[in-house]
């Protein structure tokens, strides 16, 4: 006669039924989004912030997090100065254009050179997500570091991300890395909501569209990851003279062409989550 199955005990059910635990979102904020690029130079951090300042402009209260630790570039193109307060417990983000921000640079002289290894960044990065003050906001804009290592990987596994935006420009080399970056957000399950193609093409004094990097290829690249592509931004001498400022072109200028495009791709993200 077989044995009957001994039943399980409460403690043993709830063990096998128990589900795996929910990433930590970022406190005081409703979602995470992600501008990455897996490379350097194709004006990532310039796009992060103007991004946040059209979100703003258009109603949301928004974070922008500069989570690249080496090489950190929100306080110029917001232009601070000065370092945060703290209680002894948490930063206070750095209040600016109406935007909560947060980076490695304000705690740092600006020429001084983050030499630190992988578990340090991932301290860093902690401390940002999990030990400042952001309060009441709708979206926090995390403007990554190139690549794929130590930050990302802190991001997409123990950080609620609830999207990325992935911006590169249209050479086949930079091509190359934002495949790679791809690849690694979707092994994360984390959603990739678009590529932007930046710097596309410099529009001359003949009123010609000149591309300089090539045509086409970030597009290419999102069909083929079957991604949807958010569109073009143009290369114009006004958007680096701006960041330069600290003052970014949406900011300053609002019905600037770059900034119209900005606004529109803003009004796509703000559309899918609020």
């Amino acid at each position: 006669m077989p044995k009957e199955k001994p039943e399980l005990s409460d403690a043993m059910r709830a063990k096998l039924s128990k589900k795996t635990p929910e990433k930590n979102p970022i406190k005081g904020s409703k979602f995470t989004i992600a501008v990455s690029s897996a490379k350097g130079g194709v004006g990532k951090s310039t796009f992060a912030t103007n991004l946040a300042l059209a979100l703003k402009i258009l109603g949301c209260k928004v974070g922008l997090l500069d989570a690249d630790i080496y090489g950190p570039s929100i306080p110029k193109m917001l232009g601070i100065n000065e370092k945060p307060k703290s209680d002894g417990q948490k930063l206070d983000p750095i209040i600016k254009y109406e935007i909560q921000c947060m980076s490695i640079g304000f705690l740092t002289d600006q020429e001084t050179p983050m030499i630190w290894r992988g578990p340090m960044v991932t301290s860093a990065i902690k401390t940002f997500t999990q030990k400042v003050n952001w309060k009441n906001l709708d979206f926090i804009i995390v403007d990554m570091p190139p690549g794929t290592g130590d930050t990302q990987l802190t991001f997409s596994q123990e950080i609620k991300m609830d999207g990325a935006v992935i911006v590169s420009t249209p050479q086949e080399v930079a091509l190359l890395d934002v495949k790679r970056g791809i690849k690694m957000f979707e092994k994360l399950n984390v959603k990739i909501l678009g590529l932007i193609d930046n710097m596309s093409y410099f529009i001359g004094d003949d009123k010609k569209k000149y591309y300089i990097f090539g045509d086409g290829g970030v597009k290419k690249t999102a069909e083929e990851f079957q991604i949807e592509f958010l569109g073009e931004i143009p290369i114009n001498p006004d958007v680096g003279k701006s960041g330069d400022q600290g003052k970014p072109i949406v900011e300053e200028k609002p019905d600037h062409e770059i900034s119209k495009i900005y606004l529109s791709l803003a009004e796509k993200i703000k559309t899918q989550y609020l």
